[in-house]
């Protein structure tokens, strides 16, 4: 949607992340959910009402108030030398000036009851920072003080918990059943108007790449979902939870049908782990990935665009240790096929490290078709702090030799001032670029200037005199494949020469 922006939902926006120290945190037992995995039922048939499945689900369906303390500094006053307001604000007017001040925030979401000894599933973005957090049932008639269990924020969920007893527990269904077109209600407290419930269906299904959170796999839906929907029910025409509202594509932050659930699965996951163990640890397998585009496939030999090409292996890691190589393509996980690389980014993070996986992928060799292989790995913990990626700086001036297949490109040795323009580690090996004509094929394709080319048609490059020759080699091929490091990992680039300028 042109112009348009994902908004995550809530009257105010909170900033500040909670912290929860896991140092001598006892493994707390799961509480009892009531789950219905069965899938509903799909037979076409005529419904004049929903207001039996809302009254099963409403109920536990929640309004959440924080409040946190904001800290500023009042401005200096500009006319804090005139006499009219010395004369007005008193002697000590100047004394004022500057002084840091605190006052009172605060925001609006909803949340979602689960067990009957209340704990509550919602949007981290909903009680983020927050230094009270009060929960009021549906009704308006009771109300308590919530403590935070966990926050994730790569995911935005977050668990609460309210000392009760009995509540009204929404059942929760298995979102992996879900198909495009069921019917789906949103449940919350949008603009604090009191609960409100809209109807719509499944619009897609595993929505990635929107830049919300880190780790994606939407339900998206047009049901209308507004700011203090955040952190709500989405049911099924059953009643039941297999999403919890989060965020909504909007050109005017407001309601234009398009809007994002995250899967009651990935939620239950994280808060199954944040209630044992107080946080999440995630599963690393040492892979850069990319998802496979048309021209990708072509030069690979691959019969369709499914799976996730592994771009580079980093020494000492699981990937390294199982016998990844780079150009492989990972097909399937545990026999579970894998779409791109975004869901198997996801796969592996909901996997708990020290889990033993069983990797299918496709090899293969320039101009053979590939050959299938299964192989093993154990996965290990993703790293608090993977590589940093690095700004891009001004070219360096120095003469750098000219690419005659990628016509337009100019590459040079890396060398020390080049490491630290752009952040090039140490032991990396290739060809820096240092320009790039806007017209060009290979910009075109999306090479940069301060990309590392590290292969040509799968061949080594080392240096720049490396990358000069390889280009003469490849000159006159319609289309050249490169393999690139860029701010931190790697990455493969088809140059398309065969089109027109």
């Amino acid at each position: 949607m042109v112009g348009s922006v994902c908004v995550v939902l809530g009257v105010v926006a909170v900033v500040a992340a909670f912290q929860l120290a896991s140092h001598g945190r006892e493994t707390q037992s799961l509480p009892q959910f009531n789950l219905q995995e069965t899938p509903i039922s799909r037979e076409t048939r005529g419904l004049n009402s929903y207001a039996g499945i809302i009254k099963k689900a409403a109920p536990s369906v929640v309004n959440i108030y924080t409040t946190r303390t904001v800290h500023m500094r009042q401005m200096p006053n500009l006319f804090h030398n005139d006499p009219f307001f010395r004369h007005f604000f008193g002697p000590d007017f100047d004394q004022r000036q500057g002084h840091s001040f605190t006052r009172k925030q605060q925001s609006l979401g909803s949340g979602v009851i689960v067990s009957t000894d209340g704990y509550i599933l919602t949007a981290n973005h909903v009680v983020d920072g927050a230094d009270q957090i009060k929960v009021a049932l549906a009704t308006g008639r009771r109300e308590f003080s919530a403590k935070v269990i966990g926050t994730d924020p790569p995911t935005d969920v977050a668990v609460l918990k309210v000392v009760a007893a009995d509540l009204p527990a929404i059942a929760i269904a298995d979102s992996d059943k879900l198909e495009v077109g069921d019917v789906v209600l949103a449940i919350g407290n949008p603009f604090d108007v009191g609960q409100t419930v809209t109807m719509g269906i499944v619009s897609a299904l595993g929505r990635t790449s929107l830049d919300i959170n880190q780790y994606e796999n939407f339900i998206q839906t047009d049901a209308a979902i507004n700011p203090g929907n955040s952190g709500g029910a989405l049911v099924d025409a059953e009643g039941r939870l297999i999403g919890i509202n989060t965020a909504i594509v909007s050109t005017s932050q407001g309601y234009e049908g398009i809007g994002f659930a995250i899967p009651v699965n990935l939620a239950r996951s994280i808060m199954e782990r944040l209630i044992k163990y107080g946080k999440v640890t995630r599963g690393y397998l040492g892979t850069d990935i990319q998802s496979l585009t048309t021209d990708l496939a072509q030069e690979f030999n691959l019969p369709d665009e499914k799976g996730a090409l592994v771009t580079q292996v980093r020494p000492d890691t699981p990937a390294a240790k199982a016998g990844l190589q780079s150009g492989d393509v990972i097909r399937q996980v545990d026999g579970k096929a894998v779409t791109d690389s975004q869901q198997l980014r996801l796969m592996i993070s909901e996997t708990a490290p020290g889990t033993k996986i069983s990797l299918t992928i496709l090899r293969s060799e320039q101009g053979k078709n590939p050959v299938e292989k299964a192989m093993t790995a154990t996965l290990g913990t993703l790293p608090a702090d993977l590589a940093s990626r690095g700004n891009r700086h001004a070219p360096s001036e120095e003469t750098a030799p000219a690419m005659d297949a990628l016509d337009g490109v100019e590459v040079a040795d890396l060398d020390a001032n080049f490491r630290r323009r752009f952040n090039i580690p140490g032991a990396l090996h290739g060809a820096v670029v240092t320009s790039v004509e806007e017209d060009s094929n290979a910009a075109a394709a999306g090479l940069n200037e301060g990309d590392v080319i590290q292969e040509i048609d799968r061949h080594p490059v080392n240096n720049a005199d490396e990358a000069v020759e390889l280009s003469k080699k490849v000159e006159g091929k319609s289309r050249v494949l490169l393999r690139v490091w860029r701010g931190g990992g790697s990455r493969f680039i088809v140059v398309d020469n065969s089109r027109d300028k």
